[in-house]
């Protein structure tokens, strides 16, 4: 096919409605251009807000130039798919029950890398039957990629206070894709920002961890604490975490524009294994074949039993004294990781001071 600006429209336009076809709920299409978005990501790496991440610095420019990290590429088809698998009210009841345990909800059914990857795949090679062979290769949030500064410029939404990628008609619980090509398709209008003065995540965010408008420290934020820190949790923040043993969705809950947010038809997102009504007793006794049995195909398995068990052991620690939770945390005591001995020492100190009290 002639890359000819009637033809590159006509195929940006099927390229949008194959992607609705396939399941995603929308379809956008960008430049490379994220001088801004570089300059932000520069600042937030230099205040050290990304903690341990060392990936996001990693590969230098590739992640805002992207270009660089697939050669020949000029546009982004970026995508998103709803994910969310119960209302808000339900949510916060399991946050309010301090004997669950709450995970959030992107990681209750399977994981999204692959589904997701599947479908840009059939995506690319839709194209591929139409126009033959063209240069991409597609990412879900599997490589240096700015998903939502580029999702943002290709009109999905705009990037919030919290740092969430917002739809004003769908809201942000959806995941994002990208299809990076060398196909010179006309570009869409990038979304513009209705945060206006709410500062609702602010206020909500049960660490402080969004520091500034637009500014999340990582180290701070409860989904960095129980997904992504290899090591013990920081003691001054364990009782901030609560009953969220997998990440923390709060700052969503509280949007007001999460009311336009619509329930998920993929069977897949649904949850598996009760995982959205476990309580943290439960989760806690599960043997290591438990936990990998349990979380075969799930976003949580990735963070390995022992980061499991760490996680929950604060969260027995900041609930309510009991001699059940005594019993279980001594339980672990014998445990062979120093980790997860460490804060299950934790949990029993809290638990203690409760009884005294």
């Amino acid at each position: 096919m002639a890359s000819t600006p009637d033809n590159m429209a006509n195929l940006a336009a099927q390229i949008k409605q194959w992607g609705l076809t396939l399941g995603f709920q929308q379809v956008g299409i960008a430049d490379i251009d994220l001088t801004q978005a570089e300059i932000h990501l520069d600042d937030w790496l230099a205040n050290n807000y990304h903690g341990d991440m060392d990936y996001m610095q990693r590969h230098g420019h590739k992640r805002s130039r992207p270009d660089q990290l697939h050669p020949g590429t000029q546009r982004v088809i970026s995508v998103r798919m709803d994910y969310l698998p119960e209302a808000g009210s339900k949510m916060l009841k399991t946050l309010e029950n301090v004997q669950a345990a709450y995970i959030s909800r992107y990681a209750l059914g399977r994981d999204y890398h692959k589904l997701m990857r599947n479908r840009l795949q059939k995506l690319a090679d839709r194209i591929h039957e139409e126009i033959g062979d063209f240069g991409y290769r597609a990412f879900v949030d599997s490589a240096p990629v700015l998903e939502k500064a580029l999702a943002e410029k290709a009109g999905l939404g705009w990037i919030g206070k919290h740092s969430n990628l917002i739809n004003k008609k769908a809201g942000s619980w959806f995941f994002l894709g990208e299809i990076y090509t060398d196909l010179p398709l006309p570009i869409d209008e990038p979304a513009t920002e209705h945060c206006g003065a709410c500062r609702a995540c602010l206020d909500i965010c049960p660490s402080q961890a969004i520091v500034a408008p637009y500014q999340v420290d990582a180290r701070r934020c409860i989904s960095y604490l129980t997904i992504e820190l290899h090591g013990p949790i920081p003691e001054g923040l364990r009782p901030l975490i609560g009953n969220r043993i997998y990440g923390c969705d709060d700052c969503q809950l509280i949007c007001p524009w999460n009311r336009f947010a619509k329930l998920t038809d993929e069977k897949d997102f649904h949850p598996r294994h009760r995982l959205n009504s476990q309580e943290l007793l439960e989760v806690f006794a599960w043997t290591e074949q438990d936990f990998l049995t349990k979380t075969e195909g799930s976003a949580i398995r990735r963070i390995g039993y022992e980061r499991w068990l760490r996680n929950i052991a604060v969260a027995l620690g900041n609930a309510p004294k009991s001699e059940t939770i005594i019993e279980a945390l001594k339980a672990k005591l014998p445990h062979p990781s120093e980790m997860v001995r460490e804060h299950v020492n934790w949990a029993l100190i809290q638990q203690t001071q409760k009884n005294a009290d």
